[in-house]
């Protein structure tokens, strides 16, 4: 109920919602209704009550509630349910036990902070509450096993693509799992899987985007390399409407890939692309190599081309960009 009065008094916009529209909408008396302003209120929302005119949303706080979530979500399902809480360890452990319990796909999982956020290759996040974007999305996709690592690049192009719309800040792509602005990680995503040899039973993609904090926020060890989009220009941006945002584009080109494959979704991604056509260093356990970024392949795999003209598959490494073209 508090969805749909929430979704009612931000229809208006700076218009009044009578008390008997909601009491009929709600099919609930107009004591309930008072009830349901009140917790709102409690909530951290500034609602005004006139009478004969009715309520009016003056101002909505920056939570990642269910309530706040949903009354800007407009993709089909991804989003739908939302499973919140205050403050996870992880919200990509908290999603894996939903899957294990045979969550429906789309299911959400969103912390307000994280206290043991964890990105690729086991390292940690810096998650601090109020400021960020923590949240854990289970997918359930009927595709080969092989074919996973798309969903990664996937989610890196409806994520730019949200940021773009929601904000007019254009922020690149870096091979795998990074996105950046101005040269600084905003964005880490971390997909991971739970399947048998030859299926998958769900997908949990985790994203950590830093939203709202300051340049002091960042610890010293991460403030050289980590950004967000406020420091960046100096706005703060409504969470939950990023969050919406996402779930949406996410939605759109999940729907693309489903039906027509990777194709279109590699073009996107490629053209967002921080490294490609570039000189690179790719570091992981088996060595360094340096070359030329010539592309991804059909599964998402980073194709190096080196100073022999060799050309190498790179499957996981760390990349940095040595020079430019």
């Amino acid at each position: 109920m508090k969805e749909t009065l929430l979704h009612m008094l931000k229809a208006k916009e700076n218009g009044y919602v009578s008390g008997q529209e909601i009491s009929n909408v709600l099919n609930c008396s107009r004591t309930a209704v008072w009830k349901h302003v009140s917790e709102l209120r409690s909530a951290g929302y500034e609602i005004e009550a006139v009478q004969k005119k009715g309520y009016r949303l003056l101002r909505s706080p920056d939570a990642v509630t269910p309530e706040e979530i949903l009354s800007r979500l407009k993709s089909e399902k991804l989003g739908k349910k939302v499973v919140y809480h205050t403050s996870l360890k992880s919200t990509q452990e908290m999603a894996h036990l939903e899957a294990a319990k045979n969550a429906e796909e789309g299911v959400l999982v969103v912390a307000d902070e994280q206290t043991g956020g964890r990105g690729r290759l086991g390292r940690s996040w810096h998650s601090p509450a109020g400021t960020g974007i923590w949240m854990s999305l289970v997918l359930k996709p009927r595709i080969a096993l092989q074919k996973a690592p798309q969903l990664t690049l996937l989610t890196a192009v409806g994520v730019v693509r949200a940021i773009e719309k929601e904000t007019g800040l254009a922020a690149d792509i870096k091979w795998p799992n990074d996105i950046l602005l101005n040269g600084k990680k905003i964005v880490g995503i971390l997909t991971e899987l739970q399947a048998e040899a030859d299926q998958i039973h769900s997908v949990i993609i985790g994203m950590g985007m830093n939203i709202n904090q300051k340049k002091e926020h960042f610890p010293e060890d991460i403030a050289a390399i980590a950004t967000s989009l406020s420091a960046e220009s100096g706005k703060e941006y409504s969470r939950a409407g990023l969050i919406a945002a996402v779930m949406l584009e996410l939605e759109e080109l999940y729907k693309v890939y489903l039906k027509d494959g990777f194709g279109l979704i590699k073009l996107l991604w490629e053209s967002r692309a921080q490294s490609l056509g570039k000189r690179i260093t790719a570091r992981n356990l088996n060595g360094t190599l340096t070359g030329f970024a010539k592309g991804i392949t059909d599964e998402g795999v980073l194709l190096l081309e080196d100073d022999e003209g060799m050309v190498h598959s790179i499957y996981s490494a760390d990349i940095e960009i040595t020079t430019t073209t």
